[in-house]
């Protein structure tokens, strides 16, 4: 039998041009699906904010299909009861809205124009008179002939009335699937990786896992809880259209200080227009300058912690990016996405530092 050579050594196996093909022919493969994906993303967003909670269950000798079954049924009491109470409101809000729609523009028209071209001698044309009466008549005969012809063809044709269900039905079905099988199915994904990466690879999704839900969960919540706080403070104040403005200031809070600045801009100009009182105004603007004291300090720190790390314009880059690339579900996916991206980024860079080409250790 021959002997080794005793200086023979191990050729390293260069593993990454298969990986990079497959994970070329993955995001080709999405590309070409994008049109049926949306249930499928929706339903696995949905299984991803209840593992945690199903996990907590089976953690208490529950079985874990009872667990899923528990928590699908707290989610959907959830979200029935939220739909119930906020498209009552927020249609109350929106014709309220539309009411106030001539007199800001009145106010543009004669306060904010005229003090724009005074002081700062912008060249300011004179804004036309509308008759607001017909204008919004003839845009709600306009929206109700977009609303018919829209739904006459969605009857008219079955196939994509059907295909319409179908697709809103699935969103709980794959939801409930993956609740449920959820670890078992990141333990097997995390199997067929090669051995040699397996061990970074489950620290690195596990670090993920950690950033894209304090994101997830915990912004939803800032989110929420933003957006309770400024339509409550309005209310209190007695400025019309609170619910609404609080909501557009808590959801628009998902990019930070987007939320107080478009909130406060929008709520001082409908106060003004309400009580013409610059008082008023001031008490406006404590409501958000508290509001964001308690972000600050309160919501943010606990709720989603220092793990994320995503710049206010990554994140504004995400979304419109992800806008870009695969449209409603690529804004979907675009924060997730960038959160796992900066985890991987900075093992990255953490890996380059340590390196001789950034210590300069070879020629």
């Amino acid at each position: 039998m021959a002997e080794l050579d005793p200086e023979h050594k191990e050729v390293p196996v260069n593993r990454w041009p298969l990986v990079l093909g497959v994970l070329a022919c993955v995001g080709l493969l999405f590309y070409m699906l994008k049109p049926i994906l949306l249930p499928f993303v929706l339903g696995a967003l949905v299984a991803y904010l209840g593992d945690p909670l199903v996990d907590l269950l089976e953690r208490h000798k529950l079985k874990r299909t009872l667990g899923v079954v528990l928590v699908f049924m707290l989610m959907m009491i959830i979200f029935v009861a939220s739909a119930l109470f906020v498209i009552p409101l927020l249609a109350q809000q929106l014709d309220v809205l539309i009411q106030k729609i001539p007199g800001i523009y009145g106010w543009v028209v004669d306060v904010v124009a005229p003090w724009l071209q005074q002081r700062l001698g912008l060249p300011i044309d004179a804004l036309p008179e509308l008759d607001w009466s017909q204008q919004l008549a003839d845009h709600w005969q306009s929206v109700g002939k977009v609303v018919a012809n829209t739904g006459r063809t969605l009857t008219g044709s079955g196939a994509s009335l059907l295909l319409g269900i179908a697709n809103l039905a699935l969103v709980p079905v794959v939801a409930f699937y993956l609740m449920r099988d959820w670890d078992t199915l990141m333990a097997k994904t995390l199997a067929i990786l090669p051995i040699a990466w397996q061990e970074k690879t489950s620290e690195l999704v596990g670090e993920a896992d950690e950033v894209v839900g304090a994101f997830m969960r915990g912004q939803f919540f800032v989110m929420c809880s933003l957006a309770l706080i400024y339509g409550s403070g309005l209310w209190l104040l007695g400025v019309q259209m609170a619910g609404l403005l609080g909501l557009i200031a808590g959801m628009a809070s998902i990019v930070p200080y987007l939320g107080f600045a478009v909130g406060a801009v929008a709520s001082l100009i409908v106060a003004y227009v309400q009580f013409h009182d610059w008082s008023m105004l001031l008490w406006v603007v404590l409501v958000f300058g508290v509001g964001q004291a308690i972000e600050s300090m309160v919501l943010t720190p606990v709720l989603v912690g220092d793990r994320i790390g995503l710049h206010p314009v990554a994140v504004i880059f995400a979304l419109l990016a992800g806008g870009q690339v695969a449209g409603f579900i690529g804004v979907v996916l675009a924060l997730p996405l960038a959160a796992v991206s900066m985890v991987f980024a900075r093992h990255g860079v953490s890996h380059y530092i340590a390196s001789d080409v950034y210590g300069g250790g070879g020629e």
